[in-house]
């Protein structure tokens, strides 16, 4: 280990404005990001499989995933960009040649299936022997949130991390090279523990912070990386306007679960707010105290149960412990996402039809009439999923609190019913 890392360590968990404070602990993307992209993958593959992936990075299941992914922000920032298509380069050649294209979807099918790291290395190694042209680690982001404990995501400023820290020459674009710094970092991983999470997003975040000289301004860190002083105030004024902004749309997000919590109770329910919330204050009022502790005994699985807890509000009957509603908000994060984890909720349910609710700013309005418009939610025989918008909840909450009865009074407000 890195003479030095252990330190390293210490003043990256304590930096407000880390990776690790603003991303691997705090972020409730990250949190709800996991099952949408594990069942993106699994749409991806399915694709494949029926021909219908189509011959384009824009329009493609692996572009849902790479959003998924990107939404991240911070160190999924660019995600994206080694799987766009570029015609003249014919990069990355998964798009037109079939045989590459069968190839990709194997892998991930074979990846999200793996019970061990070793069958994933072997994957690994299986398709870089097909020397697929622009396909590289850069898929190590993907394998990340299949198995987060096993893969490390991977991008320039991680790989530029890395060399410093470890004193190393990897070179970006080589599955060679990731599986080494995988097992490098696997290995300092273990030795750190418990100081950080067995989960590597943790680590890698420190590598990224490591790499934008982040770290290194702050700290004064000695790395090999030779970042002029102008440059790294860029990289520090970027990464705090960043936080600034985040923490808006997490106040705002609070916001709208506050309104809709105290909403809920005034029309008569119980309510229940997302697990990863729920400890969370908005304007002094703590929402642990206007909530539930537990939701109401469903029959699913843990994995299930886990992404419906993560629901952002939950209205419940008091006397019959049923559940009447529930909501999404999605300011800045997928809605698609948020309609999937609204879906396993119904699924759950039995077979009477509720109404669900998808909150957003004024501005996604058409993002969510897009995905409204999907064939997969075309018809679903359990839901009928509406939408409200920011300003309807601002402007008319105190009023369908006052007159209505129960959640129906929001469907005079809402719009889209599938």
């Amino acid at each position: 280990m890195a003479a030095d890392l252990k330190e390293l360590v210490s003043r990256y968990k304590e930096d407000p404005e880390s990776v690790y404070n603003t991303w691997f602990i705090e972020s409730e993307a990250r949190t709800k990001a996991f099952r949408s992209i594990r069942r993106g993958v699994t749409d991806i593959v399915q694709a494949i499989k029926s021909e219908a992936f189509g011959n384009d990075f824009k329009g493609s299941p692996l572009e849902f995933v790479l959003s998924c992914i990107t939404e991240q922000k911070q160190i999924f920032q660019g995600a994206a960009h080694p799987f766009y298509w570029k015609p003249k380069l014919r990069t990355p050649d998964i798009y037109e040649n079939e045989e590459n294209k069968g190839a990709f979807g194997r892998f991930l099918e074979s990846c999200h299936a793996a019970s061990n790291p070793d069958r994933l290395v072997r994957e690994i190694l299986t398709l870089d022997d097909r020397r697929i042209k622009g396909l590289g680690p850069a898929v190590g982001n993907i394998l990340y949130f299949l198995h987060p404990t096993h893969m490390p995501p991977f991008n320039t400023a991680i790989l530029n991390g890395f060399n410093a820290v470890f004193e190393d020459n990897k070179k970006l674009g080589s599955w060679t090279a990731y599986l080494e710094m995988r097992e490098t970092l696997m290995r300092a991983n273990e030795e750190l523990q418990p100081a950080l999470s067995k989960d590597l997003g943790a680590i890698s975040g420190l590598l990224f912070d490591v790499g934008v000289g982040k770290i290194a301004l702050q700290g004064h860190f000695k790395t090999a990386l030779e970042w002029d002083r102008n440059k790294l105030e860029k990289a520090m004024k970027k990464r705090h306007d960043e936080v600034r902004r985040e923490q808006k749309e997490e106040d705002s997000h609070l916001e709208m679960q506050l309104k809709l919590t105290v909403m809920g109770r005034d029309l008569g329910y119980d309510v229940w707010v997302a697990s990863n919330d729920r400890r969370r204050s908005c304007n002094g009022i703590s929402m642990q105290s206007l909530t539930v502790d537990r939701l109401p005994s469903l029959d699913v699985p843990p994995e299930v149960l886990r992404t419906v807890s993560l629901i952002d509000v939950i209205w419940i009957h008091r006397k019959t412990r049923d559940i009447a509603c529930a909501f999404e908000i999605e300011k800045s994060t997928s809605i698609y996402s948020g309609m999937l984890r609204l879906q396993d909720l119904a699924c759950s349910l039995g077979d009477r039809k509720y109404d669900f609710f998808l909150i957003a700013p004024d501005s996604r309005e058409k993002e969510i009439v897009a995905q409204l418009q999907r064939p997969s939610f075309a018809d679903l025989g359990s839901i009928s999923f509406r939408y409200l918008l920011f300003s309807d909840i601002t402007c008319n909450c105190d009023a369908m609190a006052r007159f209505g009865d129960d959640y129906r009074i929001l469907l005079k407000v809402a719009r889209g019913s599938s």
